[in-house]
């Protein structure tokens, strides 16, 4: 996974106040807005506690709760620093607990988490329920979306929308489908998924452009989302759940190559964080831990980290914080544009939960 959309949270200094609150407004709760209220104060007290400054408490509580148009279950995620809101997201699902952190780096790997797997892809659902003949009466409406899975859950992509009389569907499936080509290919879409009525769904599937046709995925059962919710949400819940993106699955591919052979990989926190310093990371493997103890030593630059304080004076870094490892992990790999891949570790255990896959290897030294 790309993590270009930290970057701008990292051209801020800190130290940051990381929010992660469920701000979901289902029906159950009977005064949503106020449940939402109560566990600001708690995570607030939690920050003052933690020496935040009332600035950036004050931002802070400005941004929590400002998604009133976002339907159904789902969070958000909100750092700030010296008093002004640093990044803003929504979050497909609530957070498992509400937490906040104050410290010198953003605490993002539960925002990479949500983020995750990022696969891009097309769903269309066809509307129709005349009689199969293209000399019927009526019309075939056509909703078609593209996105990023899972944030178009909350975050809806370019939509199309249209409605066809039924003696034109032959002719308009193929114009369509030539125009959902375009879509998907701009967004390079791992799948075309494909619902509603089996006849009508059909000929659009027949009249698509072959680059699509290796793609589509048909599935069953209802297209109707509410606004500002993905289409076809509960159908790609289903169809992505547990999987990985086809970029991140080629750089996994990669890694365990490289690792069969003894080339251009390494395992463990000591040799990933000595990869990092020198810039020689292309993508870091993890398996997530959320409540790993895991710390790392931290200087002000994202190469400035070390497994031990003293490393970092020694390079005559004098301004030297320990945080937790996958916050300094994630700065660095922003910093460098390295790649992050979360492995999940019934596919791939890796030692000490990280591995490396590196843009070169220095040459042996000569004896």
């Amino acid at each position: 996974m790309r993590l270009s959309f930290l970057e701008p949270l990292y051209k801020q200094p800190g130290p940051f106040a990381s929010v992660y609150l469920d701000t979901s407004r289902d029906s159950v709760v009977e005064d949503p807005d106020a449940a939402i209220e109560l566990r600001w104060r708690h995570l607030r007290d939690a920050l003052t506690c933690e020496g935040a400054d009332q600035d950036s408490l004050a931002a802070a509580a400005e941004a929590v709760g400002s998604d009133t148009d976002v339907p159904g279950a789902h969070g958000q995620a909100v750092f700030t620093a010296h008093g002004r809101l640093a990044l803003l997201d929504e979050l497909p699902d609530p957070p498992a607990r509400d937490t906040a952190h104050f410290g010198t780096l953003p605490y993002t790997l539960p925002l990479i988490v949500q983020h995750s797997p990022g696969i891009p892809y097309l769903a269309a659902y066809v509307h129709y329920s005349g009689r199969h003949s293209t000399d019927a009466p009526g019309s075939v409406r056509i909703e078609a979306e593209i996105g990023v899975w899972p944030l178009t859950r909350v975050t809806p992509g370019h939509r199309l929308d249209e409605e066809i009389p039924v003696t034109d569907w032959l002719n308009a499936a193929q114009v369509i489908g030539r125009e959902l080509e375009g879509h998907a290919r701009r967004i390079d879409a791992e799948d075309v998924v494909v619902a509603g009525d089996v006849w009508a769904r059909g000929i659009l599937v027949r009249r698509l452009p072959q680059a699509l046709l290796g793609r589509v995925v048909t599935v069953e059962g209802a297209g109707e989302s509410r606004p500002g919710r993905a289409l076809l949400e509960h159908r790609l819940e289903s169809l992505f759940g547990g999987r990985m993106a086809a970029h991140d699955r080629s750089l996994l591919a990669a890694f365990l190559a490289e690792c069969a052979h003894g080339g251009a990989s390494a395992e463990g926190l000591a040799p990933a964080v000595s990869a990092l310093q020198r810039g020689q990371v292309k993508a870091l493997f993890l398996n997530h831990h959320p409540e790993s103890p895991l710390r790392l030593w931290a200087g002000p630059e994202p190469g400035q980290l070390a497994l031990a304080e003293q490393e970092l004076r020694s390079y005559g870094v004098q301004d030297v914080r320990e945080e937790r490892a996958d916050a300094v992990l994630t700065r660095a790999l922003v910093g460098t544009r390295a790649e992050l891949v979360l492995v999940p570790e019934q596919q791939v255990r890796l030692y000490e939960g990280v591995g490396v896959l590196l843009r070169y290897t220095e040459p042996e030294p000569r004896v």
